[in-house]
């Protein structure tokens, strides 16, 4: 059982450790972490409360994951990060766990969190996401797979990022970002679709085109939110995907970024 740990590196002996690991310099690994095989983790990384951490990650110099919430409410209850597989969360990016008893934050598999990201208390963020350095996502946030959220952009709390969304940087989200499309600004509003990632995600022309067709709609047509999705969903010829941005919108609570112009 192969590990390499640093001899400066603090490690309790009650963490449970995979095989194939690395543990640098200065690191710290509390009593209730556990690390999966293959994950590496970098000079002065502190891991601690009760934090699951999969396969094959790896965490840069300086992170701090698993510390308490940053809200005055949590009194010290047992809360958790769960992080999956294939990570890699880079230098001193922060996850804090959750903040009411036994409730978690998660990070999914593929994930790429850029320098000094935050992901607060309760966020569920999916797979094959990417952060850019200084993201900020305040507690309870979703960020769906495949998203991408720019650099210096925050999130508040509660609001849902959809997924194969895009989120330019700088960009205050304060209501939802509806999957597939691109979002710039401060507020966030939409500019269109998010037409190079649905390329490059390898979406079928008549896919992306009956997206187009639905964005038209919801965001250009005139019609109210609650019309135009009456009207796409008497339409929508089976496309999963429409389905799946009617049902987002449908069951958002903070509301949906628009284009600037749109109506309520």
């Amino acid at each position: 059982m192969r590990r390499t740990i640093h001899p400066t590196a603090i490690v309790s002996p009650k963490a449970q450790l995979g095989t194939n690991i690395t543990i640098g310099p200065f690191s710290v690994v509390g009593a209730n972490v556990q690390i999966g095989d293959g994950t590496t983790i970098g000079h002065r990384v502190t891991i601690e409360g009760w934090t699951t951490i999969g396969h094959n990650c790896q965490i840069l110099h300086g992170a701090i994951i698993g510390t308490p919430p940053q809200d005055l409410r949590y009194k010290g209850e047992k809360t958790f990060v769960t992080i999956g597989e294939e990570n890699i969360i880079r230098e001193y990016v922060t996850v804090h766990r959750g903040n009411v008893e036994g409730s978690a934050t998660y990070i999914g598999n593929r994930n790429f969190i850029m320098a000094y990201c935050h992901i607060a208390h309760n966020c569920w963020v999916g797979n094959n996401v990417i952060i850019a350095n200084l993201g900020t996502l305040a507690g309870h946030v979703t960020v769906e797979d495949k998203a991408f959220v720019g650099g210096l952009a925050a999130a508040h709390q509660f609001v849902r990022i959809g997924t194969h969304a895009m989120v330019g940087a700088c960009a205050r989200m304060n209501k939802d970002i509806p999957p597939y499309t691109l979002a710039e600004g401060h507020p966030a509003v939409l500019r269109g679709l998010n037409v190079i990632g649905l390329v490059r995600s390898e979406f079928s022309v008549p896919t992306r085109n009956a997206l187009h067709k639905a964005y038209r709609i919801l965001f250009r047509s005139g019609l109210n939110t609650t019309q135009a999705l009456e009207t796409i969903e008497k339409d929508h010829d089976g496309v999963p995907e429409i389905a799946y941005l009617c049902n987002f919108i449908r069951t958002s609570k903070r509301g949906i970024s628009k284009e600037r112009n749109a109506r309520e």
